[in-house]
């Protein structure tokens, strides 16, 4: 009777001791598990981007962009009807190096993510070995004995407290990162190659301009030079022209020189040689596509460096629960097994097994500020990330309004230019018409065909920024649109989408 009080309370002192801890352990359990979680800053963007809203007044609505995964940035180029634009891109796509160098940073962080996810399993290791030694206490004779060792190795973390999970996590978000930065370079190399190709199709058109003038004026030359010969002129007739005709070779061998520059370009560009690569002058028949802007919240989910900035954030949070993770005890369970022998040829005998398991808990008391320093730093690495964020929506915004606004001013300077171009080379008509008849001095003509060179090459300046300004739109808006838009030739002709 005096005996089961006694058993009673002997049994029920372990559960008490228990339930002591139970609050404390689930604390921290719960501890580990809420730090960190992913909480990416809400950005409010515009319904409509201020460009589009010029010819109405604006809404006021907002709407909050949620974040997305780099997608697919689709083949935009083609839009442009260009066959040889369209080799191109697909040489750059496959020869770039900025390209390679991306994609190979991109594995580097996919290895890194494998490597931090492989410590949340258990690690199990083969191993052998051979010793010789002797007592500590030589005075006791004790005679040198060998040690033969073969086993396994079985050790496993458990992740408590999520520090382990949160470092796979960021791991992974950073190569998820790395990939929206491929994509965003990809991007970045076609545009590129697109703009590049465009400028030296402009050069072309701008040479084969400057030509024409430069054969106008040796035409010219040639017709001064007879009359001063026949007394008709006199000299300085001769060396107005001759004046002209030589500021028009040179601006040619400028245009070459600017030509050979973006030939160049383009071959490395495509991942070539600048000495190998040729690119030969054609007509510039490229179409002029119009790109639909769509609405602001799409853009953020485009841009492959906003997605990108995204995973940077998340990744950012991510570390500072591994950082607070850090005040929290580490579990280790491990175990070995195997044989131990002083003889080789008795090492696998039953009789030499040997076996041990232990567990292991670590929780540093003192460490002189090194873990608040790391979770200090975390945090200010999480400042950082969404400083950056944000730096980088508001630039995807600008880089939008500036293309929809050069596009728009550009459009309208055009039209001006193409009704100047119209009466310049009106005016150069009548003035030829009029010298000829010796109603005019040769000054009024020269100056009649050195403003309609100007507004012509002008006209093809203005072209040229709508082409660079159009694929400048396509990158602000992270790559192609889901609707094919219509397409404009560069006549200014409607042509089938594709």
């Amino acid at each position: 009777m005096m005996n089961t009080p006694t058993r009673i309370e002997g049994a029920q002192r372990p559960s008490r001791w228990a339930s002591s801890l139970l609050p404390l352990v689930a604390a921290l359990v719960l501890a580990g598990c809420a730090t960190g979680a992913p909480d990416l800053p809400a950005v409010a963007t515009p319904a409509a981007f201020k460009e589009q809203a010029l010819q109405a007044p604006p809404s006021g609505n907002w709407t909050a962009a949620a974040p997305a995964e780099s997608q697919a940035r689709g083949e935009w180029w083609r839009a442009f009807g260009d066959p040889v634009l369209d080799d191109l891109v697909a040489r750059a796509d496959a020869n770039n190096t900025g390209i390679q160098s991306a994609a190979a940073r991109l594995a580097e962080a996919r290895a890194l993510a494998r490597s931090t996810d492989a410590d949340r399993s258990p690690q199990l290791g083969l191993g052998a070995g051979a010793s010789r030694q002797a007592g500590a206490d030589r005075t006791l004779g004790t005679k040198p004995a060998t040690l033969i060792t073969a086993g396994a190795n079985l050790s496993y973390e458990l992740d408590l407290f999520g520090r382990l999970g949160r470092a796979s996590e960021a791991a992974r978000l950073d190569a998820d990162a790395r990939e929206g930065l491929l994509q965003s370079t990809r991007l970045l190399v076609q545009a590129e190659t697109a703009q590049t190709y465009l400028a030296l199709r402009a050069i072309d058109a701008e040479r084969a301009i400057v030509r024409e003038t430069v054969e106008a004026y040796r035409g010219t030359l040639d017709l001064t030079q007879r009359r001063q010969r026949a007394g008709d002129i006199a000299e300085l007739d001769v060396a107005r022209v001759e004046t002209e005709l030589a500021v028009n070779e040179s601006q040619a061998l400028t245009l070459d020189r600017r030509r050979a520059e973006l030939e160049h370009a383009l071959g490395v560009l495509t991942g070539d040689g600048a000495s190998s690569f040729e690119l030969r002058g054609g007509d510039w028949s490229t179409a002029l596509p119009i790109i639909p802007a769509g609405v602001p919240a799409v853009v953020l989910a485009r841009r492959p460096d906003v997605s990108a900035a995204q995973k940077s954030v998340l990744a950012a949070q991510a570390r500072v629960g591994v950082a607070q993770a850090a005040w929290f005890p580490s579990i280790s369970l491990t175990g070995a097994g195997g044989y131990a022998s002083p003889e080789l040829g008795d090492l696998f005998k039953w009789s030499a097994r040997s076996w041990g398991i232990g567990a292991l808990l670590s929780l540093p008391i003192l460490d002189g500020g090194r873990r608040e320093a790391g979770l200090q730093g975390a945090r200010a690495q999480l400042d950082g990330a969404r400083a950056s964020y944000r730096e980088q929506v508001l630039n995807a915004f600008k880089d939008v309004e500036d293309q929809l606004s050069s596009l728009r001013i550009l459009e309208a300077q055009a039209d001006v230019q193409a009704r100047a171009v119209a009466s310049a080379r009106r005016a150069t008509v009548l003035s030829d018409s009029r010298y000829r008849n010796g109603l005019v001095s040769q000054l009024d003509l020269l100056d009649a065909r050195r403003s309609e060179l100007n507004n012509r090459r002008q006209a093809l300046q203005v072209r040229s920024a709508q082409y660079q300004s159009t694929v400048g739109l396509v990158r602000a808006l992270g790559g192609g649109w889901d609707q094919a838009p219509t397409r404009v030739s560069s006549s200014g002709a409607e042509l089938p989408s594709r």
